[in-house]
């Protein structure tokens, strides 16, 4: 994937300088008609031919509006192959570790959630800033909501044909994930705004009399214009009309202003959002959840599609904005009861669309968790699609080859592991030889299944388990928490789920580490006896080899499984490798030599 995207970038930079040149010269177009207008315009004005300078006049308007039509062209596409770049870019940067652009999800921490503390699902260097490409709000909460939770079987698997065809259709991925990119750094939720403006009950405008009305204005100043040059000139009957149509518009601007003031200045931004929607709206898809969500832009009318009303919306708020130059709204109020108009074509509008357009907001965050998702199995080839089985009671996990997703995979020792034949798998092993890691690794490719992602393995198959850890055990100065209270804290949390829920599957690391390792052992102890006799599922990782030994007195429930190290000729080596049975080479006296410190072993009682 990196030549595709080193490729797209080199030919984006290159059209990007041609774009540059054609916004210069078209500028110094714009600056041509006006000063060469302004010549002929004078020479023409010394003639006195009225007819003659009316159509340079027209000329010199229609020819300088088009420049500024075809500006605004260049400068969107401009702005498009900007973002564009910015995406591919970013997919570089991450293939070399650097920081993804969207967000790391950090916000979502909480450090009393039953797993995602522990498993750096959320935060700097964490699996969601590794797999996020949602620009807007709504797409950020709607992927992490597929972290914080696992979602039943039929879910998962919709997740994963629906981001497996987007995987292969890595074009319009990333057209969306562009057309989507003015989202980043925004402070409002458009969503949310809208939604609250939509639904103000205070924005009714018009009575019957002024919707008529106003449809018909504009005709009467053409008719009495037209009167007026070719019959008899009635010019001060239409600066009355004009004048009093000024003073509706300003009788009633703070009503009106009720509804500009609102809404402001988002009209581009919905019209960007219709690109989105149209990309979407046009494409073909065949994977069921992206044809219901395809199917979910639809609107109650069939000749429009949802992203012109989008176009239209943001259309009609940028006309209405027009208002707040002062020359220019007075103009278009005496000629058009511009204000009137725009309002109350956006309370037809309101009714018409209303539901449709807060609810594709819902429909683009599902697309862009997707393209997260689908952009994770892309950059990631050799990753496998989790196997999600039927029964947590009788069937058992079971991975191969499976590794850390944060690790870099020149870095990462892929292991094999089978819960076939037992219930708690007990790890025990030395000092850095991989426990801690290994224990993370099953929890985040979990995470990861459970979402609908790929999964960092060559094959993992998992029933749906209620996910709970006890890793990261921390003090708490502001809730004057000591290390061993946040210790029990957490077994109480652990055990009452375990407790209440069938599904559950721990995760624990090295229990009760506040306290002295004769209270550590036998508290360890019983609190796995008490899981086994919970039913309880999952893994211990321990530096208590004495712990061992609970295979014997639950064979079949507890299996040991161990993690060494290799020592030659005085250096520790680490294979990373998890294998059968308990751990008997232990290394922190020798780590402890590596520093400076003897231990003397000859007084160990």
């Amino acid at each position: 994937m990196k030549e595709f995207y080193n490729r797209n970038i080199t030919t984006t930079e290159a059209e990007l300088v041609v774009i540059e040149k054609r916004v210069n010269t078209n500028s110094l177009f714009r600056l041509a008609v006006i000063l060469l207008g302004g010549t002929i315009l004078f020479k023409i004005f010394q003639l006195n031919n009225v007819l003659l300078l009316f159509v340079v006049v027209i000329t010199i308007l229609l020819l300088f509006s088009y420049l500024i039509l075809r500006q605004s062209k260049l400068e969107k596409k401009r702005e498009d192959k900007r973002a564009f770049l910015r995406v591919n870019k970013n997919e570089i940067d991450l293939l070399q570790g650097h920081v993804n652009i969207y967000s790391n999800g950090e916000q979502f921490e909480d450090g009393k959630h039953p797993y995602i503390s522990d498993l750096d699902v959320f935060g700097p260097h964490s699996l969601f800033e590794k797999i996020n490409r949602s620009a807007t709000p709504d797409g950020v909460e709607r992927l992490a909501s597929w972290f914080l939770k696992s979602a039943n079987k039929e879910i998962i698997c919709s997740r994963q044909r629906a981001s497996a065809e987007i995987t292969e259709k890595k074009n319009w991925a990333q057209q969306l994930q562009t057309k989507l990119l003015f989202n980043l750094g925004q402070k409002t939720n458009i969503k949310v705004f809208l939604t609250k403006y939509l639904g103000d009950e205070s924005l009714n405008f018009g009575s019957s009399f002024m919707k008529g009305y106003v449809s018909i204005a504009p005709l009467l100043f053409l008719i009495g214009g037209s009167v007026s040059i070719f019959l008899y000139p009635i010019w001060g009957y239409l600066a009355i009309l004009g004048l009093v149509h000024l003073c509706w518009s300003m009788a009633l601007g703070g009503k009106v202003s009720h509804f500009s003031s609102r809404i402001d200045k988002i009209g581009t931004t919905l019209v960007a959002y219709s690109d989105a929607i149209q990309l979407v709206e046009n494409e073909e898809f065949t994977a069921d959840l992206n044809v219901q969500l395809q199917e979910e832009l639809k609107t109650d009318n069939a000749e429009k599609k949802l992203s012109q009303a989008f176009r239209e919306l943001g259309k009609l708020i940028d006309k209405l904005d027009a208002r707040n130059n002062i020359l220019v709204g007075a103009i278009l109020n005496i000629i058009f009861l511009w204000d009137f108009r725009q309002v109350l074509s956006i309370v037809k509008w309101k009714k018409n669309y209303e539901g449709n357009i807060v609810h594709a907001f819902d429909v683009i965050a599902d697309f862009e968790a997707l393209l997260g998702l689908s952009t994770l199995q892309r950059n990631e080839s050799d990753w496998s699609t989790p196997v999600i089985l039927d029964n947590y009671l009788e069937d058992g996990m079971n991975a191969e080859g499976i590794n850390h997703p944060l690790i870099p995979v020149h870095q990462a020792v892929a292991n094999n592991y089978d819960a076939k034949v037992h219930r708690v798998a007990l790890v025990t092993g030395s000092n850095m030889a991989g426990k801690s890691t290994f224990l993370r690794t099953v929890g985040v490719n979990a995470v990861l299944a459970y979402a609908g992602a790929v999964v960092c393995a060559k094959q993992f198959r998992l029933p749906i388990y209620r996910l709970v850890t006890y890793m990261r055990i921390k003090d708490s100065l502001n809730e004057s928490t000591s290390t061993f209270k946040a210790e029990l804290d957490r077994v109480k949390f652990i055990l009452g789920i375990v407790e209440v829920a069938d599904d559950s599957f721990f995760l624990i690391d090295e229990m009760l580490r506040g306290t002295n390792s004769v209270d550590k052992y036998l508290g360890s102890r019983a609190i796995i006896k008490k899981l086994i006799a919970m039913n309880g599922r999952g893994m211990v990782a321990t530096h208590d080899l004495q712990l061992a030994t609970l295979e014997d007195e639950y064979p079949s429930i507890l299996q040991n499984y161990h993690f060494d190290i290799q020592i030659k000729e005085g250096e520790m080596l680490f294979d990373y490798k998890l294998k059968d049975g308990q751990c008997t080479v232990f290394n922190a006296s020798l780590l402890l030599k590596g520093i400076g410190i003897d231990v003397d072993s000859s007084n160990f009682i």
